[in-house]
């Protein structure tokens, strides 16, 4: 069961909020969709301009769950802006650790519902059918950037880029930190166990 049904509160995913402002258009879609066609990491400026707009439309809620942000040190610091701005409680962030061979076999193997949102992965979590949604019926696919060159070059970024999140919120002494490479259950436990507090 996902994190955000059992605290029933939003989960924000970067990649979805990028794909619907594409979708909508307009020049911060348009910035966004040049960056990622090409697998490159989208600027902190539009990252930020993007979330801003989800939290000005949605963060009356002091409760959601984002995935993917901050993924820079600028977008953590422009995280903690936001936050103080709407009064709202500094952000727990957990850091699930996961070796890069590991992150790359999972990404590797991701499948999406373009209809319905739904999830699956080819080894660890397949659907019923074949390339077939479980919960619509729709056709699966995988992200045009699940591909080995890119998710190298995205682990590449993330060692450069990301950890210095991880440096910042661990001396705000807001981080912590989950063996990712435990079972499903055990992950989500300990998750549940850190944000229940």
């Amino acid at each position: 069961m996902a994190l955000s049904v059992t605290l029933q509160v939003a989960h924000v995913s970067t990649g979805q909020l990028f794909r619907e402002t594409i979708r909508r258009g307009g020049p911060t879609g348009q910035a966004a969709q040049q960056f990622i066609e090409k697998g490159q990491l989208v600027p902190d400026a539009v990252v930020i301009a993007i979330v801003r707009g989800w939290l000005e439309d949605h963060g009356n809620r002091p409760e959601f769950i984002f995935d993917g942000f901050p993924r820079t040190t600028g977008q953590a610091v422009a995280l903690d802006a936001m936050m103080r701005e709407r009064s709202l409680p500094a952000p727990v962030v957990i850091l699930i650790e996961v070796p890069p061979e590991v992150t790359l076999e999972r990404i590797l193997g991701r499948l999406g519902c373009e209809t319905c949102g739904a999830l699956y992965h080819a080894t660890f979590d397949p659907p019923k059918r074949a390339g077939e949604c479980d919960k619509c019926g729709s056709a699966l696919g995988r992200r045009a950037d699940d591909n080995e060159t890119t998710v190298r070059e995205r682990l590449r970024w993330y060692e450069e880029l990301t950890l210095g999140v991880v440096a910042h919120y661990a001396k705000a002494a807001g981080l912590r930190r989950v063996d990712g490479c435990r079972g499903r259950q055990q992950v989500f436990a300990d998750i549940l166990r850190i944000v229940k507090g």
